[in-house]
């Protein structure tokens, strides 16, 4: 009985480590989409615990009829699916600021997040996901906008 009970201390010790390395501590890259007009984002991921993490993105648009950037926090959840593949859930917030000739100002929004992810075998994980977005401005973002896009990032 003792043997069966060390053996699947082992097991479990084993199944949990491999699930708490799921999740690498760090990851930057690049999440690429429609995202509302601001395309790519700089985006950082930080562990926070065995299964969840916190994701910051920057965004930014230079064109000739606006400028505007917009920074987005998200804490989200991260569930293995099978071997490298992932998936997650998050929710979170943002801000931003615009200039559009005489109209500019600022503008938050709440957003969710879904989507799914490979981590590679080196230090490299894809990801492709949905993020709805609820923006708080009548002049520039005050509407629902689904922003799918691809995310390649380096862990570290």
């Amino acid at each position: 009985m003792k043997k069966i009970l060390g053996l699947f201390s082992i097991l479990a010790l084993t199944v949990c480590s491999v699930q708490a390395q799921s999740i690498s501590e760090n990851a930057i890259g690049l999440r690429l989409g429609d995202n509302d007009g601001f395309g790519g984002e700089v985006s950082y991921q930080r562990h926070l615990g065995e299964n969840n993490r916190l994701e910051v993105d920057l965004g930014w648009r230079d064109s000739n009829d606006v400028d505007a950037f917009k920074l987005v926090g998200l804490y989200q959840w991260v569930m293995p699916l099978d071997g490298n593949f992932n998936w997650f859930v998050g929710a979170g917030a943002g801000i931003g600021s615009f200039d559009a000739g005489e109209n500019d100002g600022t503008f938050a929004l709440v957003a969710g997040d879904i989507g799914i992810e490979y981590n590679f075998d080196i230090p490299l994980i894809l990801s492709l996901d949905m993020r709805p977005e609820l923006g708080f401005n009548d002049k520039y973002s005050d509407d629902l906008d689904l922003d799918i896009a691809l995310g390649i990032r380096y862990q570290f």
